[in-house]
This record gives C-alpha cells, sequence and structure tokens, in this order.
C-alpha cells in the first residue's frame, strides 16, 4: 500500500449559501468528509494506492461513506461499523472563501471509538506511508489505536505523517490540543500545519518557527499558506514555493488535497528519504500547490479533488 490514512470519516453538511455565519445559514447538503478521508480519496484520484482506517456509525450514512470511499478507489478493510455510536456530523460555514465556520455533533461520534485492537495490522506494516490528524488524539479510545497505528507503521519503515488541524471545539481547551500535538510530533516524519497552527504552537510564524519544530524530531515541516503558497523547512534550509492564482470559490478541503499530492510525490518513485532535498521538495509542493489550488476552484472536497491528468495539465499550462 502507497498511503494508509487514519481518523475522521463523516458527513460534511455544507452551508446551502455563502457568505453567512453558521447562526445564519438556511440549510445544509450532506457530503462526505473528513480530513483523513479526503487524503485517502484525493491520493487514490492522483494514482496512489489508498487505503482509510476509522470507524463509522452502523447507520445509513456510515454505510453511504463507506460505499463512497471504495467507488472513490480507496480501500476500506480498515473501516468498521459501530452500533452504538452515530456517525459523525460536521456543519460548516463560509462567511468568505478562504474562511470556515464548524461545530461537530459527536457526543461521542463512532469515529472516536476506534479501539486498538481493531487495527488492520497488516496494512499499517506494509505501507509507505500513514497519514493522520490531531482529531484522533482528542479522546479515547481512538487516541491509543493512533498511537498503536504510529508504533505499527514505524516498525515497517513507513513515512508517518502529522496535519496538526486544529478544530478548538473539539477540544476541552487550547491547553490539552497543545500537550496533545506536542507529544506526538517527536514520533512522526513530517509535521503540516497552517500558519494559525504554527502560531499557536511556537509563539511565531517566521522561518525560525518552522526550525523549532524540526527541533523536536520531524524531517519535515510544512506549512501552508492558503491563496499565498506554502512553505517547507528541512534540516538544510527551506523556502517558499509560490501559489497558483486560480479562481477559488471553496477553500474546504484543500490543505487535505495538497498533503495527498505532497505524500504521493515523496513515495511513487522510491525511497522518501532520498527525497528531503531542497531541489525535490521545490518541485514536490509546487505539485502539492497545484493540487490545492484546483480543488478551490469547485465547491464541496471530494467531488472537487483532482486526477493526476487534470493535475498534469493544469501545470503544463502554467509552466
Amino acid at each position: 500500500m502507497d498511503i494508509v490514512c487514519l481518523g475522521e470519516l463523516l458527513v460534511d453538511m455544507f452551508p446551502a449559501e455563502y457568505g453567512r455565519r453558521l447562526a445564519e445559514v438556511s440549510a445544509f447538503l450532506p457530503k462526505p468528509g473528513g480530513a483523513p478521508a479526503n487524503t485517502a480519496v484525493a491520493a487514490a484520484r492522483l494514482g496512489a494506492r489508498s487505503a482509510f482506517i476509522g470507524k463509522v456509525g452502523d447507520d445509513a450514512f456510515g454505510h453511504h461513506l463507506v460505499e463512497v470511499m471504495r467507488s472513490s478507489g480507496v480501500d476500506t478493510r480498515g473501516i468498521r461499523f459501530d452500533r452504538e455510536a452515530r456517525t459523525t456530523l460536521a456543519f460548516i460555514a463560509k462567511p468568505d472563501v478562504n474562511t470556515q465556520e464548524f461545530v461537530f455533533y459527536r457526543n461521542p461520534g463512532a469515529d472516536m471509538r476506534l479501539r486498538p485492537d481493531e487495527l488492520d495490522r497488516e496494512l499499517l506494516q506494509e505501507t509507505q506511508v500513514l497519514h493522520f490528524g490531531s482529531l484522533s488524539l482528542g479522546a479515547e479510545p481512538i487516541r491509543s489505536a493512533t498511537w498503536e497505528a504510529v508504533n505499527l507503521a514505524r516498525r515497517g519503515g513507513a513515512l508517518i505523517s502529522f496535519d496538526v488541524n486544529y478544530r478548538p471545539s473539539l477540544w476541552e481547551s487550547p491547553e490539552q490540543a497543545l500537550e496533545q500535538v506536542r507529544s506526538m510530533i517527536p514520533h512522526v516524519d513530517l509535521v503540516k500545519l497552517n500558519e494559525v497552527e504554527l502560531q499557536l504552537l511556537t509563539g511565531n510564524q517566521d522561518n525560525a518557527a518552522s526550525r523549532q519544530l524540526l527541533e523536536m524530531g520531524p524531517r519535515l515541516v510544512v506549512v501552508t499558506l492558503g491563496p499565498l503558497g506554502s512553505y517547507f523547512a528541512i534540516a538544510e534550509g527551506g523556502e517558499h514555493v509560490a501559489p497558483f492564482q486560480v479562481e477559488a470559490v471553496d477553500a474546504t478541503g484543500c490543505g487535505d488535497a495538497f498533503i495527498a499530492g505532497l505524500l504521493w510525490q515523496l513515495v511513487a518513485s522510491g525511497d522518501w528519504r532520498s527525497r528531503l532535498t531542497l531541489d525535490d521538495l521545490r518541485s514536490i509542493l509546487r505539485y502539492a500547490n497545484a493540487v490545492g489550488a484546483l480543488t478551490a476552484t469547485k465547491v464541496g472536497v471530494m467531488p472537487a479533488l483532482p486526477s493526476a491528468a487534470q493535475v498534469a495539465e493544469f501545470l503544463s499550462r502554467a509552466a
């Protein structure tokens, strides 16, 4: 397996109209979502062999989500059904193109109830990449399941990829979130975050802040900057990679698409460790920026994720 994503698979309730806060939206439309699930689908669209590990409710939404993943080319053998908890719903508002508001309906949601003994160990031991986000660290038993998955994948030689993906409403406090995120960072190879999360973790948003995270243990830190592109840092240095100018209509999930493009480029041609160079990462992040930019041109996340051919055409026109 090329890329295994672990975590939340849920229903995103998209607003019927943009430009309004959550309490002002008149109606919501259900769409498949969840950051790691989006990344698994995005990777499959780009040509990777991807799989998803997580838990959904044994309900209509849960079975629909699994079918969506399967039909999108994602290996679903790692998904479990929960008869005691419902599939999580995430209500989203879009006050503007680059801003989202979230409220999650999970008390608890099925995604939080994945246990260590429910993990597909074969998948984790054979994959080139394990990717997950901080939402999997917010509660038990999925927190323990995530740590076990990291240990299994690392023993198999996988690249461990961690998306900070901070959602304040899903934590008891910012302090709890910081504690859990910081405890994980020394155990991963790649940390992906945005400038707000970088400020939260380090107190700064400059290049030195990325260096602080590198000193905690990861080999690669990637900062997404929305319409301003992205930035990477490795031991040898770091660079800003310019964005692509597109007519953005919905930025939801662009970061998930971005990391899928980045991870696939890292492992598609062999040992990912050999690609952690300034020249290679400059090219890899340009590709990832393109995947994220194309995703922003359509409403929704999974329906907007581009294929490898679409990315190649876009890059050829942008050259």
